[in-house]
């Protein structure tokens, strides 16, 4: 019994190298969530998401701080599907919810190990090239078909 990787697909193209540098944005304020437990920090994440998620990427600073290194280090442009990166988003979106409110309800333990999953996903994004969305999204329609 093999295991094949199924992901969303909508045939509309971004850039590869903008989704992983904005991953890698994701990592560094993950990473300050994780020694701060600040609210304010989680909740900038958390916006961020929301805009990515529901088609107001224009306005996400980190996207716009991936436009900036594009520009600035003259990094190629490699398209792909947009629809995996989308769905991770909206799973990165429900992680900050998660670790806002957990913050908020001063559970700072239950924080930390969510935060702790949120930066792993964001590490194989940016520095493995890895969607764990597209293997979130094969086991949902395996439970679910």
């Amino acid at each position: 019994m093999s295991f094949e990787i199924e992901c969303p697909v909508d045939f509309k193209k971004v850039n590869e190298n903008k989704v992983r540098l904005t991953a890698f944005w994701v990592l560094l304020v993950g990473i300050l969530i994780f020694l701060t437990n600040s609210w304010i920090v989680s909740g900038f994440l958390l916006v961020d998401f929301a805009l990515r998620a529901f088609d107001f990427g224009k306005f996400s600073f980190l996207n716009w701080l991936s436009d900036i290194a594009i520009i600035s280090f003259n990094f190629s442009t490699k398209l792909i599907d947009q629809a995996p990166k989308i769905f991770a988003v909206k799973i990165g979106l429900g992680f900050t919810v998660s670790i806002l409110a957990t913050i908020l309800a001063d559970n700072f333990t239950l924080a930390s190990y969510i935060t702790a999953v949120l930066i792993f996903f964001a590490f194989l994004e940016s520095v493995l090239g890895i969607c764990a969305g597209c293997y979130v999204y094969t086991f949902y329609k395996r439970i679910f078909k």
